[in-house]
């Protein structure tokens, strides 16, 4: 009996592999131990953007175009200038009646704008003249080579042909003890009377014009007085 109870074994169950259960929390994964969740420290740091070279060309290009306008504005008003330095001492110039010489035509204050460059006077050319430092203006009525003369009936004749001035409304006298009669004008003379020519100072009291007392040959007039 003895020897049976000690043949008789008792099976071992087989090892089966034990799966969580339901109950059993699943496990937590550590933040530490996973590579591609630890923030490195170039992701977090912030990305400096890169300056486009158009928008540096384009402000250069402003500057530029900048200095480049400033310059032509410079440039222009210097060149109006220039040009109008030139045209009023070369070319134009501006002159003032000072007496009643030339009265009714002109008057004493009237501003007269005359040409420069226009020596070659004519025959009842208005002209702006100085004489023996003074300035004048005066009307000519003779010019190079011309011979005039002032009758004692107080008229003018020129080359043996008496002038009938319709813009004139005085007689012309002559001023004796100044001028000679007949008197022959030189290439580079002209004879020059004042339009009012009861006392108006003329060639009639200083002589011939000579080309380079000429200043030049009134164009326009702005009357300033007997509006």
């Amino acid at each position: 009996m003895n020897d049976e109870l000690n043949t008789i074994s008792i099976p071992e169950e087989p090892d089966t592999p034990t799966s969580p259960g339901p109950t059993d929390p699943a496990p937590e994964a550590d933040p530490k131990a996973d590579p591609a969740a630890e923030a490195s420290p170039e992701e977090d740091a912030p990305v400096e953007e890169e300056e486009d070279p158009r928008k540096e060309i384009t402000k250069k290009t402003r500057k530029a175009e900048k200095r480049y306008r400033r310059f032509q504005t410079f440039a222009l008003r210097l060149l109006l200038i220039v040009v109008v330095w030139v045209l009023f001492c070369y070319v134009v110039g501006f002159a003032t009646v000072d007496s009643g010489d030339m009265y009714p035509r002109l008057d004493a204050g009237d501003l007269l704008l005359f040409y420069r460059l226009d020596t070659d006077v004519r025959y009842q050319d208005i002209i702006v003249f100085t004489k023996d430092g003074k300035r004048y203006v005066g009307r000519v009525i003779a010019a190079g080579g011309d011979t005039v003369e002032i009758t004692d009936g107080e008229s003018v004749v020129v080359n043996g042909n008496t002038l009938i001035e319709s813009n004139i409304f005085y007689s012309t006298p002559r001023y004796e003890g100044f001028t000679e009669y007949p008197l022959t004008l030189g290439a580079d003379e002209c004879f020059v009377l004042a339009d009012h020519r009861q006392g108006g100072e003329d060639s009639r009291f200083f002589g011939p014009v000579k080309t380079d007392e000429i200043a030049g040959t009134v164009i326009s007039v702005l009357r300033r007085n007997n509006l």
